[in-house]
């Protein structure tokens, strides 16, 4: 069981928070993005860098994820397909993505990119706070615990 982080758009409050946890919990986190990702020397620590294009960071997490797995990212139709293969998706801002809740964001997602579409200016994302990276840090602490056992055996 590991980490993956889709990490091209991830805030670096929570990179560091990752970092943090890998070592202690000692699991494998792996950063994947189009770019180069600077992580510490680790043992638990990785960086995968895949092609430049929409959604490839996306693909490959989703090709190499394992059912348990848990996997960091904002994007809600990556969270789905990982929900949808047996594994975990937190966002940044600490909210466990759920197969009860998945097709609704699917939905409001949906709309608001079709609005965009039009011209229709419907802002960006809320500024990331340091209540988000708390939230954070208290999900991935609790889903750690949880699953430590399933971790290290």
């Amino acid at each position: 069981m590991q980490i993956w982080v889709d990490a091209d758009a991830c805030p670096r409050p929570i990179r560091e928070i990752l970092f943090r946890a890998a070592e202690r919990a000692a699991t494998q986190a792996v950063f994947v993005a189009n770019r180069l990702v600077q992580i510490p020397r680790s043992d638990y620590i990785s960086s995968l860098r895949v092609a430049f294009g929409q959604d490839m960071a996306d693909h490959e997490i989703v090709r190499r994820l394992q059912p348990g797995d848990l996997v960091i990212t904002a994007d809600i139709p990556l969270a789905a397909a990982v929900l949808g293969k047996g594994g975990h998706a937190l966002d940044p801002r600490g909210e466990l993505f759920s197969s009860d809740t998945i097709g609704s964001r699917l939905s409001v997602r949906d709309f608001m990119e079709g609005l965009r579409a039009t011209g229709v200016e419907t802002g960006g994302p809320a500024t990331f706070h340091q209540s988000d990276k708390q939230a954070f840090a208290n999900r991935l602490d609790s889903w750690l615990s949880v699953n430590a056992r399933k971790i290290n055996g």
